[in-house]
């Protein structure tokens, strides 16, 4: 108990620890549709493609490197949208091309003007001790518009994720259900950057998500469980990193990562086979009327 109240006693703890909490909460929700798109790459891609706007902002206007940021996330993530589709490129080929250019005129910009703004170690690694109050608030709302966006269009989304063709078909607008869906990750990941930073963040969107689904075949809990992961990672791993003095977003990744292992100890063969995507059971999909 007294290792677990003493660092209650720093503020900066405690908000540290209220945000590494909320983090890997958002990140396992909005990765459950990620990992079962079979787009993981995604999350490493948009991260990378963030900081690329992030270091080119920062020349102009400093104090909105935020909004530009994420602005040059969501075109990023629409830009990887309508090229995959209207071209013979891969979803994998698009998020390769773009968002490594992105980041690499990222650190071209960085590595010739410098920054006027948060360093290129938080943006790379995270900084969640340094984390605003007004960051703070940005990440509390794109997670309560993650929620109600999946509220809202949970039906739509579960059918555009199993069988897009039949869902397009059957009246569903698959692309703007598609393209909603990339503003919401790109939103999710700029939030949580600056507690996990860019070379992190893809791990937490779908490590949760893959335990997530070797432990459950129902959708619906598996986006319970995918969260609940993600947010004991961020718990834990703020602990740790504390006694550990190591950077709370490389050990928040760890503990999501010993609960992979864990997990996937115990899990029958079976499990291991519809995490891997080669069981298909999952809950019926939604009649074309509701999915609407």
């Amino acid at each position: 108990m007294e290792a677990i109240l003493e660092p209650l006693g720093y503020t900066f703890f405690v908000k540290g620890l209220f945000v590494a909490g909320l983090s890997g909460a958002l990140l396992g929700f909005i990765g459950v549709y990620i990992v079962l798109r079979g787009m993981s790459y995604i999350g490493h891609g948009l991260s990378h493609s963030i900081f690329g706007g992030f270091a080119a902002v920062q020349l102009f206007a400093t104090q909105f490197y935020i909004l530009g940021a994420g602005l040059w996330g969501i075109a990023s993530a629409l830009a990887i949208n309508a090229v995959s589709k209207r071209s013979r490129l891969g979803a994998d080929a698009a998020i390769g091309v773009i968002t490594t250019a992105s980041f690499a005129l990222g650190v071209a910009l960085f590595a010739r003007f410098g920054s006027s703004g948060p360093s290129f170690e938080n943006a790379l690694f995270g900084s969640i001790l340094g984390i605003s109050v007004e960051q703070i608030v940005g990440l509390v709302a794109v997670s309560l518009l993650a929620v109600i966006f999946v509220f809202v269009r949970y039906r739509a989304l579960l059918f555009t994720t199993f069988d897009p063709d039949v869902a397009n078909v059957s009246g569903v607008r698959v692309g703007r259900v598609e393209a909603q869906l990339m503003i919401i990750l790109s939103l999710s990941i700029l939030a949580t950057l600056t507690v996990i930073g860019v070379t992190l963040v893809a791990a937490m969107l779908v490590i949760p998500a893959v335990v997530a689904r070797m432990l459950t075949d129902s959708f619906s809990r598996m986006l319970a469980w995918s969260t609940a992961v993600g947010t004991v990672s961020g718990l834990v791993g703020m602990y740790v990193s504390y006694y550990a003095e190591v950077p709370s977003g490389t050990m928040i990744v760890l503990v999501g990562t010993a609960i992979f292992l864990v997990v996937f100890a115990f899990a029958g063969s079976a499990r291991r086979r519809k995490s891997a995507g080669l069981d298909a059971h999952v809950e019926p999909v939604p009649s074309s009327a509701a999915a609407r």
